[in-house]
């Protein structure tokens, strides 16, 4: 794995770190690879059961690095790029922009510094994803079309007042706090919290960059399979096929 992101386990839960903190864990394509494996791992590895997302340095991210816009951001999120039912806790300080506001909204809870700053600016660039779109279904429908259409920040305060934190803290305490979440969650059992979690992500309606996102993961998939690779050698060799399901 690149050491763009690392990768720590401690008992039952997993932390996972964007680690470019002197460009503020700008976003690219890097990133976008690890973040990727990295969700893979975590729901590989059966005796995980909660994972801790954070950026190290002063930022959480300060969104896409427009030198090198990673153009398949879906692919970092987890619920998108990979199935994820295990719970995910953000600890966010400093500026989450963008990106980094997408990767946050999907997390099943949050704890920033009391000085943490949300932004989604896109607007004021000329260019969208489109998959902050669910952000509507995660917090009141005007809050979120003010973050959207307006690209000013929010403080944490506001965010935590609206919803989209659950506990505010220092900065220097983010980290453990957000740990400790993971901890009283991995505490208990993992089958129900695992379900819980998918029926809420069914209940959730999904944006159509969201679930495009989730359609090309299982194109691809299925494109890159053993069985897709041996279907068309059967056909280029005039044969018939012999799939595996695999």
């Amino acid at each position: 794995m690149s050491d763009a992101v690392t990768y720590e386990t401690n008992g039952h839960v997993a932390t996972i770190t964007i680690n470019k903190p002197d460009l503020m864990n700008r976003l690219d394509s890097e990133i976008v690879d690890a973040l990727h494996q990295s969700w893979k791992r975590f729901m590989a590895t059966a005796g995980e059961r909660v994972a801790v997302v954070a950026g190290s340095g002063r930022a959480f991210s300060a969104g896409a690095d427009l030198n090198a816009i990673p153009h398949d951001l879906y692919r970092a999120i987890p619920g998108i790029g990979v199935s994820v039912d295990k719970p995910v806790v953000a600890a966010v300080q400093g500026w989450c922009v963008g990106g980094g506001m997408v990767l946050t909204t999907m997390c099943d809870l949050m704890v920033a510094a009391d000085d943490a700053m949300f932004s989604y600016p896109e607007v004021k660039i000329g260019f969208s994803g489109g998959l902050i779109s669910n952000l509507a279904s995660r917090i009141p429908h005007k809050i979120a079309m003010e973050l959207l259409l307006t690209g000013e920040p929010i403080t944490a305060q506001r965010a935590y007042e609206v919803g989209y934190v659950n506990k505010l803290t220092p900065a220097d305490e983010v980290l453990s706090a957000a740990t400790a979440y993971a901890e009283g969650i991995a505490a208990q059992a993992p089958l129900p919290s695992r379900m819980l979690k998918r029926f809420t992500a069914e209940a959730l309606p999904k944006g159509p960059t969201e679930q495009a996102g989730i359609a090309r993961v299982q194109v691809e998939a299925i494109n890159t399979s053993a069985d897709g690779e041996e279907g068309i050698a059967a056909f280029m060799e005039k044969r018939l096929p012999v799939f595996k399901g695999e």
